[in-house]
């Protein structure tokens, strides 16, 4: 046994009192004394009517970090009476503390028996006692209780506290800072939003946003000296980096107008560059002589009362507006209108030279897959001479200049340019997120594909001016990597970065610098510079350690299987922190949704450690039809709906609860959003080995999916390709969980937000429903005026204790938070 482990054994013996349901506290940790003084009274009463009293001296500040940092404990007699410390002083404040953990959702009384002028906090926050009690909720995490009471010379006082639960639950009272991992841990603190180099790569802008307790967020940008981690500039503005100068930008209101503004981060000075710039989006040409800006204009309005919808994304808000390319010369204040019309126009790339502008236009063609083509056109900047690249195509969504203009990076998907760039079975159909790059020649001729024989799923790309070479991000299965490819001969080379899962990159305009952070499985944010040169990665900032300070991680573990199919089907899996291989746990399996796999990362709409730290193993599992594996693998998602991957769900975790005996089999629930709510459902229809089920925003029916929601027929373009209730109604029914409610045995609970505009909330009224006629054990909680993905800060944390309290009661027979959450009610 390790001393890290005896230390937490020794503390679990030191707090158990006779009764396995009171914990009387034994040890303490102690920060003190602080002198305290009278202050001068200058009347007799205060605003309030009040006289003077010596609890009016509790109201002194004392940080409580001062305990942990005062590394000072206090050990209670045998039956947990405590000496407290006094002081020499007249008056003295003193902080006492312990951390309070329980396994479980349980309610209980806190007893604290004290001096007569103390105060008690819970996580900080003041709790009132009646003769030294007060009824406490402990959800499955560390509380901090703090004692902070007022000595008077050298007068001694005792302490005893403890805590009775009124269930069965493990509750410990420690000195040990140690604590799980929580929600909180994963909504609140500082976190990336973007990252930027100057184009010298001396120096780079990096953006966060803090999310304080409570919800409330700030946003602030930092410019940072590469070299020596200087911050030159710390401020609340957006900023951006010039693109050939060393010097950031940013718009401000002014006196006339909108400002541009340049700031030298190194002078810290700053230059009114436009006095009352046009509306619109700028960006800076490469010459730095003019600005592209992106103007948005209003279409045709309806009445409020009644609209036409025009086509089915008519119904989106704003859909009707449009944005077309306009060009600022810097010297003169000219403002040029580039294009016009009815269909939007999209800047793509300007040559590094700034005369030429690449841009595109997407217009619906809703009779044929994908519904939309694209057009690329490129623009002499001086004349305004147009040249079509390539006109209607299907599958291509945009373009890069070559750094010296005469080829293009095109992204799109496999299907792009009749296809020369898919590698799949015959029979199937290719996954439309399947990202792949293409390289042609600047008329749009001799077109290659980059990444055909590249398995990794392609999410965003940059060629670089300095060494030539185009640098890239892709899925590679659970991870995301960093890659470059060499344009002559299309050679590709991972680059070896630090951390599973690159959230974004950066390249200087002018140097070989390039900057990435991410995060892993077992960590959160990091922000790296990486040496081209010696593939080396240096750490510049460290969130995570902040953000993981005291919090205890159980292992994760990689297990892949071989599938009845002869796939390698790849997976990995968390045990709760202090795992014992001899004990049962419950087990809950989650997989992808939408098409991309359940990356590596620590921070999401389910993470893995917060559910392991409840006391459950966690296996995910990537089946058939994820991106990031190849293209036939992900085409498997294509006209399937559940066919394949179901199986393979299944068979993982029948297999690996056959090969992990601490996995008790009975208790094993599953979860899975959109697609993966889908899933869910789809899997209960299939097999009873599971005992709770959770869809998140799940789809029931195909056939009224794929008409309602706004990105229902689009999506369907990728995952129903081709196929539509009037020529596969085989599918849309018997892929449709709605059509099977009839076999589904397992309790399910259906969470949607009620303002869902990706799959509408109807999808699971209509399921809940056909089980409630059915008599089967379920239950629907809608999230009030939450799309998609649930983002308030309070309705996150209620969703997701719904979670937690859903599973608490059919894998652990604990149902008392749920029915705290939900009570009981007679119809």
């Amino acid at each position: 046994m390790t001393s890290r482990n005896m230390m937490i054994l020794s503390a679990l013996c030191a707090c158990l009192s006779a009764g396995a349901d009171e914990v009387v506290v034994q040890r303490y940790n102690y920060a003190g004394p602080y002198e305290v003084q009278k202050p001068f009274i200058a009347d007799s009463l205060n605003v309030k009517g009040e006289k003077f009293a010596d609890k009016v001296l509790l109201n002194t500040d004392i940080p409580f970090i001062n305990l942990s940092q005062s590394g000072q404990t206090l050990d209670a007699s045998a039956n947990g009476e405590l000496t407290l410390p006094g002081s020499g002083a007249p008056y003295a404040l003193h902080l006492v503390s312990f951390f309070l953990n329980s396994d479980r959702y349980t309610q209980g009384t806190l007893s604290v028996k004290g001096p007569e002028i103390s105060e008690v906090y819970v996580d900080g926050k003041p709790l009132t006692l009646k003769q030294g009690e007060a009824s406490l909720t402990l959800e499955p995490r560390r509380y901090e209780v703090v004692v902070k009471y007022l000595s008077e010379g050298n007068q001694t006082a005792t302490l005893k506290a403890s805590f009775s639960s009124e269930e069965e639950a493990i509750v410990t009272a420690t000195t040990n800072p140690e604590k799980r991992y929580t929600l909180t841990d994963v909504m609140e603190g500082k976190r990336i939003q973007s990252v930027s180099l100057s184009p010298s790569g001396k120096m780079l802008i990096v953006s966060y946003q803090t999310t304080f307790p409570g919800g409330k967020q700030t946003s602030r940008s930092q410019i940072i000296e590469k070299a020596t981690g200087k911050i030159l500039s710390d401020s609340e503005r957006s900023l951006e980096w010039m693109p050939k100068s060393d010097l950031a930008y940013f718009t401000r209101k002014g006196m006339e107008g909108t400002e541009l503004v340049t700031l030298d981060p190194i002078a810290g000075k700053e230059n009114v560059l436009v006095r009352n710039l046009p509306e619109g989006m700028p960006r800076f040409s490469p010459t730095e002589d003019f600005l592209l800006l992106s103007v948005r204009e209003e279409g045709p309005k309806e009445r409020e009362e009644l609209q036409q919808i025009l086509v089915p994304d008519d119904r989106q808000p704003g859909w009707r507006t449009r944005v077309f390319i306009h060009k600022y010369d810097l010297k003169t204040g000219v403002c040029q209108r580039l294009t016009y019309g009815h269909t939007s126009t999209y800047i793509n790339d300007i040559s590094r030279d700034g005369r030429y502008l690449l841009f595109s236009c997407r217009e619906p063609k809703l009779t044929e897959r994908p519904f939309s083509r694209t057009s690329l056109y490129k623009m002499d900047l001086r004349t305004l001479q147009v040249e079509t690249i390539f006109k209607s195509e299907k599958f291509v969504n945009r373009a890069l200049f070559s750094p010296d203009g005469k080829q293009l990076l095109v992204n799109g998907s496999g299907e792009a340019f009749d296809g020369i760039g898919l590698n799949i079975k015959k029979g199937q159909t290719s996954n439309m997120g399947d990202g792949q790059l293409f390289l042609c020649d600047v008329d749009g001729k001799n077109i290659r594909p980059l990444t055909k024989d590249f398995n990794p799923a392609v999410t965003a790309s940059a060629w670089n001016a300095a060494d030539g070479q185009i640098y890239l991000m892709a899925e590679d299965k659970d991870y995301v990597r960093l890659y470059s490819i060499n344009p002559s001969n299309g050679a590709i080379k991972q680059l070896q970065g630090k951390e599973d899962v690159v959230a974004d990159f950066a390249m200087a305009a002018n140097a070989p610098e390039l900057v990435y952070y991410g995060e892993s499985a077992s960590n959160s944010q990091r922000l790296y510079s990486y040496n081209l040169k010696s593939d080396a990665s240096t750490c510049l900032i460290d969130l995570s350690k902040d953000i993981l300070k005291d919090v205890t991680l159980g292992e994760v573990k990689d297990w892949n299987f071989v599938s009845a199919y002869g796939d390698t089907i790849y997976g990995r899996y968390y045990l709760p922190p202090h795992f014992d291989a001899n004990k049962k746990y419950p087990l809950i399996v989650n997989y992808y949704g939408g098409t991309s796999p359940t990356e590596r990362t620590m921070e999401n709409r389910y993470p893995s450690h917060a559910y392991a730290a409840m006391g459950y193993v966690v296996y995910i599992i990537q089946p058939s039809g994820a991106t990031g594996f190849g293209q036939e693998f992900s085409a498997r998602h294509v006209n399937a709906w559940g066919k394949m991957t179901a199986e393979e769900i299944i068979e993982g975790t029948k297999k690996f609860c056959k090969e992990h005996t601490f996995v008790d089999a009975k208790k094993i629930g599953c979860i899975g959003a959109s697609y993966g709510g889908f899933m869910t459902q789809y899997l209960q229809t299939k097999t009873d080995i599971y005992a709770a089920a959770i869809s998140h925003a799940g789809i029931s029916d195909i056939t009224s999916y794929w008409g309602e929601g706004y990105w229902g027929y689009s999506y369907s373009a990728l995952a129903s390709a081709n196929s539509y209730p009037w020529n596969n109604p085989e599918m849309y029914t018997k892929q449709s969980p709605l059509f099977n409610a009839d076999k589904i045995n397992t309790p399910i609970l259906f969470l949607h937000g009620t303002v869902d505009t990706n799959v509408p909330v109807g999808e699971s009224i209509q399921m809940f429903t056909a089980l409630k006629l059915l008599g089967k054990e379920t239950a629907f909680v809608q999230v009030e005026g939450q799309n998609h993905h649930i983002l308030d800060y309070d309705k996150r944390i209620m969703w997701s204790n719904t979670i937690f309290a859903w599973f608490a009661k059919w894998l652990k027979d604990q149902p008392e938070w749920w029915d705290a959450l939900y009570p009981p009610k007679s119809l």
